[in-house]
């Protein structure tokens, strides 16, 4: 592994995914569970994979957009593709405990 990839770590996409905040429900896209999957390749690419929480969200090329930008101003990411599901569909109980806990759903 190059020193620039060592340089980006999980843990520093997971805060920067954290900053992105669903528009309907006031948390972020990752502890709603929308994230489906982060993997950083040998060429410092990192690819994304996630939801939303509905098909028809009025606002997902905005979301989208928005997660696009803030992995690529992570140190060392080379580039960004987002790839976009709804296979498994999303449903509460992909939400973090934290975030349960926030909507009153714990």
């Amino acid at each position: 592994m190059s020193e620039k990839q060592d340089s980006i770590k999980k843990e520093q996409l997971i805060n920067a995914l954290k900053t992105v905040h669903d528009p309907e429900i006031p948390l972020n896209i990752y502890d709603l569970g929308l994230i489906y999957g982060i993997d950083i390749q040998e060429d410092h690419r990192v690819q994304i994979t996630m939801t939303l929480t509905n098909a028809n969200c009025p606002v997902a090329d905005d979301l989208v957009r928005r997660v696009q930008q803030v992995i690529q101003e992570v140190p060392g990411v080379a580039s960004v593709e987002l790839e976009l599901v709804f296979d498994p569909p999303w449903t509460k109980e992909k939400m973090s405990d934290a975030a349960m806990l926030e909507l009153g759903l714990l």
